[in-house]
């Protein structure tokens, strides 16, 4: 679907490349620009979607995988997942909002996310592109070999609550979506800590707030689900870490590069070994 999606964009921009040429206007203008910048955002969705697919044909060693994760966050003395989850559990409803937040905040509200930025606040757009699409490249990378969620082990103790309450987006292990043993690190918590960030620099004081909690409420859902390790999260927001300070650090080495070396200030020449240095006779 992400690929077909990509090719209309591709088609619409191609499309407004050429009417721009016979009669140039805003509208035309507005429309191949947006076309554009989200080819590449689909695009990077649908390998996102492909390497669930090829995750999901390499289920050997993921669910000890998982329970290694387990064991390291003990050893790192983090706090247990199932602490979190069992709030959910005792409160059904707030279990049902948490899954429902977790099936339709990550994608449809990164999306309107980077929508709204590219068109209400574009000096932050080119960056906030770099980091989306180099920390998901980063976490597809890692993704590549399958690590199975909490909720996959019921003997450690975890409850896949969307399944229960009927809200899962990916159905029985082995039967719904493939994309189930991507877990580590969690693709949720390195989009929500983006749009938290950008959310809080690009909107007016009164309201920045609200990207920060979005970031903590993307946290505390994906682990009160089951649907993530603490790591899971720590390693996305990593990556996100880096890729900011790789877009800060890249720009400025490039244009130092482009300048060249400094010169280097001409000196006075030193007197010869064994010779005294003449003082200068002012008449």
């Amino acid at each position: 679907m992400s690929v077909g999606t990509a090719s209309v964009l591709v088609a619409v921009w191609l499309a407004c490349a050429l009417a721009r040429r016979r009669r140039p206007s805003r509208w035309v203008t507005v429309t191949g620009a947006f076309a554009r910048e989200f080819t590449a955002i689909m695009l990077l969705l649908g390998l996102w979607q492909y390497v669930g697919a090829f995750v999901h044909t390499r289920v050997a060693g993921a669910m000890e995988r998982g329970r290694h994760v387990a064991s390291l966050e003990a050893a790192m003395h983090l706090p247990s997942e199932r602490a979190v989850q069992h709030v959910l559990l005792v409160v059904p409803r707030l279990s049902e909002a948490a899954d429902v937040y977790y099936a339709y905040a990550h994608l449809n509200g990164t999306a309107l996310f980077v929508v709204w930025l590219w068109w209400r606040h574009r000096p932050f757009y080119p960056r906030a592109r770099f980091v989306i699409i180099t920390s998901t490249l980063a976490c597809l990378l890692v993704q590549s070999v399958p690590v199975a969620p909490p909720r996959l082990l019921p003997d450690l103790g975890f409850v896949d609550t969307a399944l229960r309450d009927g809200h899962s987006v990916y159905g029985e292990f082995g039967a719904g979506m493939s994309n189930q043993l991507a877990a580590m690190p969690s693709v949720h918590v390195a989009w929500a800590v983006i749009v938290g960030w950008y959310v809080f620099w690009a909107v007016p004081r009164r309201w920045r707030w609200l990207g920060p909690l979005h970031t903590v409420l993307t946290v505390l859902v994906v682990v009160g689900t089951a649907n993530h390790w603490w790591l899971d999260g720590l390693v996305g927001a990593g990556f996100v870490a880096l890729a900011m300070l790789a877009g800060w650090g890249a720009p400025r080495l490039w244009r130092r590069g482009a300048r060249g070396p400094a010169p280097v200030p001409a000196r006075a020449p030193e007197a010869e070994p064994g010779m005294a240095r003449i003082p200068s006779i002012r008449p």
